[in-house]
């Protein structure tokens, strides 16, 4: 099991992108309980989170305090007694639904090993602002509402709207969204960068059946905004996934260390298997990208120099060193030190 996969496990979040709040507040239920729990849990998600190896991952804790916030908002809105009050809180809601697309776009990019300009993030952020401005303007403008009135009905409040001129473009933001993490999946899938065949199967499905869901929800008054609960789910999902994945990693990494060293030159009559050209490209690249203090643990590694050796020469603890070895192995775009050296031996090889 790759040390990236347990990104993949957050492609359910993809529900949290393919729904957002046009509709939040229109689906009138009793149901106001429901989401006070999903609020509940959504901060327990996140207080887990911020407490897990993986609080480090900037943007799985954009998505996880975007469910929060999104949730919040839902349930805000329910318990709402007047206008000002309700348009506060589909504001709030809007807020995390303009970056759960971002964040999962951003997390699925990271786990595939995509390569983007150092300015994608900023210029996707700015891109969020604008369109939660906009979809924050009712009460101020007409332009994404052209009529917006507040309705209380069996103890649970939402909004009746009609839409303004621009509301459409809040749907061509989340389709454009939808179509980058497509072609996010399927391009790795293609050029045969995601090492584990199942992995890739279910990132892709997992794609298409949040459009089914995304699509249901637009046509299908249900009466409750359901991705509400699978937010929270997705999330819970995502964090046992974690933990099964980091004990396994764990095990593979300490059989990777008892591993004899690879050679980096072919011995006589040894037969190399084919070279992968992007592989290579993306070690290469990696190996530019480095800091100071991952070249020179690299270099250790290129000289057989055993964990308790490097240790020693950085004068730095096993839990630093480890840090060091994520960023490096994340770089390279290798799961291990035998996979590191084995391919740098066939890097070597072609030059």
């Amino acid at each position: 099991m790759n040390k990236k996969c347990f990104a993949y496990t957050a492609v359910p979040c993809l529900l949290f992108v393919l729904t957002g709040c046009a509709k939040a507040g229109e689906k009138s239920a009793n149901l106001s309980v429901v989401y006070g729990v999903a609020v509940l849990l959504a901060l327990l998600a996140l207080v887990v989170f911020c407490f897990s190896p993986i609080r480090k991952e900037k943007w799985l804790g954009v998505l996880f305090t975007s469910v929060l916030v999104v949730n919040t908002g839902y349930f805000w809105l329910s318990a709402s007694q007047n206008l000002s009050t309700a348009l506060m809180a589909n504001r709030l809601s809007y807020l995390g639904s303009v970056f759960l697309p971002l964040s999962v776009l951003m997390v699925i990019l990271k786990v595939t090993n995509a390569k983007y300009p150092k300015w994608l993030a900023s210029a996707l952020i700015s891109v969020a602002a604008l369109v939660f401005v906009l979809a924050a303007s009712p009460g101020y403008s007409k332009l994404y509402y052209s009529d917006v009135k507040f309705v209380r009905a069996d103890g649970v409040s939402f909004l009746q709207k009609e839409y303004g001129p621009l509301h459409s473009l809040y749907f061509v933001y989340l389709l454009v969204y939808f179509a980058a993490m497509v072609t996010a999946v399927i391009y790795p899938i293609v050029k045969k960068k995601i090492s584990v065949t199942y992995h890739a199967v279910i990132l892709a499905l997992a794609v298409f059946v949040n459009l089914g869901v995304w699509l249901i929800e637009q046509f299908v008054n249900v009466g409750f905004e359901m991705l509400s609960v699978s937010y929270v789910i997705s999330e819970m999902f995502l964090l046992s996934l974690y933990v099964l994945v980091s004990e396994t990693e764990k095990l593979k990494a300490l059989a990777a260390d008892n591993q004899p060293p690879v050679p980096v030159a072919p011995v006589s009559g040894q037969v190399l298997r084919p070279v992968d050209e992007d592989q290579i490209e993306a070690f290469t690249m990696g190996i530019k990208v480095l800091t100071p203090t991952e070249k020179h643990i690299f270099d250790l590694y290129i000289l057989r120099k055993t964990t308790k050796e490097i240790m020693a020469e950085l004068n730095i603890k096993e839990n630093t060193l480890k840090f060091h070895n994520k960023n490096i192995y994340g770089k390279l775009g290798v799961s291990s030190r035998k996979q590191l050296l084995e391919i740098y031996g066939r890097v070597k090889n072609t030059e």
